[in-house]
């Protein structure tokens, strides 16, 4: 490995780690909260290295909401792609979003668990929501769309907007109820999310 390969690949490495620990102390004590000289101490990097991978505190959150949505994209856009029936990939996508949330909480609280920012240059951010966030509801509504084309939702669901953000609404709140409400006696994991699959396909799905 060249001497200019090892530079990359140390800038590389640095640059993940200032967003893994903006990620995490978003996630935790929530962006306004979070100054860049915090970001830059978690690191035990200076401030100025830290700007010179980022502009400003919008441009790492941007790199962040961009990067989540990029990859729960990619599973549920293999799911829009399949040739299963299409309440099979309906159900499907709301476990894979489901497990999506529980697996990375640092990256779904980012997204959800926190206001957008209200300071600073956020036309950045909102832009990202915009374009990617878009692009990941997308897949769900192509799943949805593709139910009411075949004809299997109840006849009285005709609008594929209302439908897939009615089902967005119920998965986002079994992410957020399984990860804040920690102290409740749920039952098993698994189990709950099957039977909550089951109630949200069985009560779309026509008889």
């Amino acid at each position: 490995m060249s001497r200019e390969e090892r530079r990359e690949r140390y800038r590389e490495s640095l640059r993940q780690e200032i967003l893994d620990a903006a990620r995490e102390m978003f996630a935790r004590q929530g962006y306004e909260a979070t100054s860049m000289r915090a970001i830059a101490e978690k690191v035990k990097c200076s401030p100025g290295i830290l700007y010179h991978y980022f502009q400003d505190k919008p441009s790492i959150m941007a790199h962040l909401v961009h990067e989540t949505f990029s990859r729960l994209t990619a599973r549920l856009a293999a799911i829009t792609e399949d040739t299963a029936p299409p309440l099979d990939s309906l159900r499907r996508s709301g476990r894979t979003y489901i497990e999506f949330g529980l697996e990375n909480p640092h990256h779904y609280a980012v997204l959800f668990a926190k206001p957008l920012p209200t300071s600073g240059d956020v036309d950045a951010i909102r832009a990202v929501f915009e374009t990617d966030g878009h692009r990941c509801f997308d897949c769900l509504r192509r799943i949805v769309n593709r139910c009411l084309q075949d004809g299997v939702l109840r006849p009285e669901l005709t609008d594929p907007e209302e439908i897939s953000q009615s089902m967005w609404a119920a998965i986002h709140g079994m992410v957020s109820i399984l990860t804040n409400a920690k102290g409740f006696p749920f039952v098993e994991q698994t189990r709950l999310i099957d039977r909550q699959l089951d109630v949200l396909i069985e009560g779309v799905r026509r008889k």
